[in-house]
């Protein structure tokens, strides 16, 4: 799928200065590649594209840590307050990494903190033990690599309140065990505003999409693991999963 080329550009010093959005509302819609890709001709044309080094489009590899016994999982497929994911994030086209630590905010909003990390530690959290402790209050929490997500992401910077949106495609996911599972005709958007619909989210509702409950960590890992809960994403996993 692609996004509109006419659009303007936007660096990322712009991007993150106007809608950088750590504590943020987020949406997520999923749907194959093609109806996104006649939504997305709607977009306004005021709306920018990230651009750097003259790509549009990104590689993305996260690596998702958990405990033995998945806590993090479990606390999300169980819809539990405190709910909870780190990873490392990696742009493999400038080769920067980031540690992430996701939690819950205030009505349910979204907070993501995130270090500067070595990319030849994105799957440790070793060297970021005391960023990790400090935020999730949780000395001795055996995280360890569970599972890794490569795919392509646009990001879009919508002029009605410098609000963002990301469209994921070529979504993979491998556990630990060795299971792939790839979806190339799917893709995920995502809106991230301060609290307020943005015109993406409207552009998709007149499309007839609407938000679903996905994660990219549990829904996948759930899809690789028929063994474990599913509840949430029970839908999604039967039409987009199989």
């Amino acid at each position: 799928m692609s996004v509109p080329a006419h659009l303007a550009a936007i660096d990322l010093a712009e991007l993150t200065e106007k809608a950088a959005l750590q504590t943020r509302v987020d949406r997520k819609y999923l749907l194959l590649a093609t109806a996104a890709s006649k939504i997305l001709k709607g977009l306004d044309p005021c709306t920018r594209v990230l651009e750097i080094d003259g790509l549009r489009t990104f590689r993305y590899r996260s690596v998702y840590f958990d405990t033995p016994d998945l806590i993090s999982f479990r606390l999300t497929a169980h819809r539990r307050r405190r709910r909870f994911k780190v990873r490392t994030r990696t742009y493999l086209d400038s080769e920067r990494c980031w540690l992430e630590v996701k939690t819950e905010g205030y009505r349910g909003g979204t907070v993501k903190d995130r270090l500067p990390y070595e990319a030849c530690h994105h799957d440790t959290v070793d060297p970021g033990r005391g960023f990790v402790d400090e935020i999730l209050d949780s000395a001795g929490l055996h995280l360890r690599p569970t599972l890794v997500t490569h795919y392509r992401r646009t990001t879009l910077l919508q002029p009605a309140g410098n609000s963002r949106a990301t469209v994921d495609t070529d979504l993979t996911w491998t556990d630990t065990d060795g299971r792939t599972l790839s979806l190339p005709d799917v893709a995920v958007i995502e809106t991230k505003t301060a609290s307020a619909a943005s015109p993406v989210d409207r552009l998709l509702w007149a499309g007839g999409v609407r938000p679903v409950a996905i994660s990219k960590y549990a829904t996948g890992l759930a899809a690789l693991r028929p063994e474990l809960p599913a509840a949430p994403w029970r839908r999604q996993l039967r039409r987009y999963f199989a």
